[in-house]
């Protein structure tokens, strides 16, 4: 399997590279497993004083990010094959290969761990963050694969949600978790299944006791046990 790279188009990369040089992601990134890349949106504006929003047609509060330095920079990335785009997002994203490109939105369909198992089948993921009061909706029309939110609530921006996302497909990828078993008993890795209790030493903490089962030695009634506390 291919390296992942991950692209997030934001103008604000530094809440992305502190997040991904840290811990599991980041020592995937030094070991090669994959990479994780911030592009400034601001980089790709003509703008003099790099504005890359402006006012929303037909009115209303707030500020829409503009198509023209997110297309500019999906070019640049090399994801769009076109000079001058199509009006079927299809033709546009049927020599993508293994490439996906994703919005982050409050309108989008809720991200679940089926997606994350789904989407770190794919060498490329590019997320585009989303600020203000949202982004030019011909983004979404003609240059996305998907458009996902991680929750019914709305945030400030698409940073937290494009690093959520990357952080839990990029821990499905071969050997960034290192041991690959820690992934078969998880949290809603069986439909709605959550993840048991656990418990470490000491067994008695403050009067705070580890229940006797796991202390038992028998395989079969912990098996039981987890499996009945995970539903």
């Amino acid at each position: 399997m291919k390296k992942l790279q991950i692209d997030v188009l934001t103008i604000f990369p530094e809440m992305i590279n502190g997040y991904t040089s840290q811990s599991i992601l980041g020592r995937a990134q030094k070991a090669g497993l994959l990479n994780i890349s911030a592009h400034d949106l601001r980089e790709y504006t003509e703008d003099k004083h790099g504005r890359v929003d402006d006012k929303p047609f037909g009115g209303g509060p707030g500020m829409i990010l503009q198509i023209e330095p997110i297309y500019k920079a999906l070019k640049s990335l090399n994801v769009l094959r076109y000079a001058n785009t199509s009006p079927d997002a299809k033709e546009v994203h049927s020599e993508r290969g293994s490439t996906r490109i994703i919005l982050t939105s409050a309108k989008g369909k809720i991200f679940t761990q089926k997606d994350a198992v789904r989407l770190s089948e794919y060498d490329h993921l590019v997320f585009i963050c989303g600020r203000y009061e949202g982004v030019d909706e011909r983004v979404a029309k003609n240059f996305v694969d998907e458009e996902f939110a991680i929750g019914k609530y709305v945030l400030t921006g698409g940073e937290l949600p494009a690093l959520v996302m990357s952080d839990s497909i990029a821990r499905l990828r071969p050997g960034v978790l290192g041991k690959e078993e820690s992934l078969d008993e998880e949290s809603w890795s069986k439909g709605n299944n959550r993840e048991y209790p656990q418990y470490s030493r000491p067994e008695d903490f403050m009067g705070l006791k580890v229940p006797e089962v796991l202390l038992s030695g028998d395989h079969k009634k912990i098996a039981q046990w987890r499996d009945k506390k995970s539903k």
